[in-house]
């Protein structure tokens, strides 16, 4: 039987209503409608309490959660534990991220996706791998010892997923812009990132096919003024999209304000860059054999350089509307909607729209999660 979610605030594409109710069936989102013409629906009704329904956030930069990271664990049950843990605030959907690691790690990830998909693991869409064709000087909390070149081997087995997306970051000035093409042309979503590229060598990545920027302004060269860097080529680039880590530690306010300012609406993406302590109870996690401890949801190694972050996107949503001042629809579309088209599935998910998946969120008014659909 179909499910009528009424007394709700609706995120639709023109604005929050309070006027309809949407109707889910197997998954499926069949009818957003007005709540009184729901009424004639023979199907179960589950009342919301004026709460918001919004479209399932979509992370596609997550490490860890639950006490896991993805690199220690490449399982599909590692995977679904992931999963499990960020769901809880709100991701329906995601991709587990692998830092720079050897080949056999990279292979094992590939294939406990490929079979956590295959499992119907809940969000999985693919996988992003963060690295290992890196620049040293820009290699935060990455194992620099793990970078190789991308060589014929490596670019087979970066394109190897046979279920879900591919998403991979480099770094340009390692990768010519004849290799980005031919992952493009493979279906890789190419980023660039890590990275102290000058402004030519990001804009002749763009030019082959790059889709989008990691993390801005965390790991790559910046805006000069006699050099505008990779920073420069993210923001003066109106197709592309830009990933942001509200955290209130990894980018100041006024420096996410000026991406806000300089990329066209919906060119910009709420990623958590998670690691296990999200979710979990322990506040440290080991990486590459290094403590990280995460204080006041500041994830730091011993010498003081950020690896990763201890975000939910929930949590991410918050802080850009209450740091930003972007308006709460913005928000929750840089954490949905946008998300969805950058990795080329808006046609299925993103939105609260008849055709697309049953992936909600419902909020209360302090923008916490209370419940996940499906």
């Amino acid at each position: 039987m179909a499910t009528a979610l009424v007394n709700t605030r609706v995120l639709v594409d023109d604005a929050f209503r309070d006027d309809l109710a949407v109707i889910v069936d197997d998954g499926i989102i069949v009818a957003v409608e007005l709540a009184r013409d729901a009424h004639a629906r023979a199907c179960e009704r589950v009342d919301l309490g004026g709460h918001w329904l919004v479209p399932g956030f979509i992370d596609v930069q997550v490490n860890g959660g639950g006490g896991v990271l993805f690199n220690d664990s490449p399982t599909a049950e590692a995977i679904r534990r992931i999963g499990a843990a960020h769901r809880r605030y709100g991701t329906t959907g995601f991709l587990p991220t692998l830092i720079s690691d050897d080949r056999a790690t990279m292979r094992a990830a590939i294939d406990a996706v490929d079979d956590a998909i295959a499992q119907g693991v809940p969000g999985v869409l693919g996988i992003h791998l963060e690295g290992p064709y890196l620049a040293p000087a820009r290699r935060g909390a990455h194992d620099a010892s793990k970078f190789r070149a991308l060589d014929d081997a490596e670019l087979e087995l970066a394109c190897s997923l046979r279920r879900g997306l591919t998403v991979l970051t480099l770094a340009p000035e390692q990768v010519p812009p004849a290799r980005v093409r031919e992952l493009v042309a493979r279906g890789v979503i190419v980023c660039i990132g890590h990275s102290a590229a000058d402004y030519a060598q990001a804009r002749a990545a763009l030019d082959a096919g790059a889709r989008g920027f990691t993390h801005l302004f965390n790991a790559m060269s910046p805006l000069q003024g006699r050099e505008p860097g990779m920073v420069g080529a993210a923001l003066e680039d109106r197709a592309s999209w830009c990933g942001l880590i509200v955290d209130g530690h990894h980018v100041h306010p006024a420096s996410l304000r000026v991406a806000l300012a300089a990329k066209p609406r919906g060119k910009l993406l709420l990623v958590t860059d998670a690691m296990p302590p999200v979710g979990a109870e322990s506040d440290a996690y080991e990486l590459a054999g290094v403590t990280i401890r995460c204080r006041d949801g500041r994830c730091e190694t011993p010498d003081g350089v950020l690896a990763g972050s201890a975000l939910d996107m929930a949590s991410a949503v918050r802080n850009t509307v209450a740091t930003l001042g972007v308006p709460l629809e913005d928000a929750l579309r840089m954490a949905s909607t946008w998300p969805a088209e950058f990795l080329g599935v808006g046609a299925e998910r993103g939105r609260i729209a008849p055709g697309r998946r049953a992936d909600l969120v419902e909020l209360d008014a302090g923008l916490r999660v209370v419940r996940c659909w499906p």
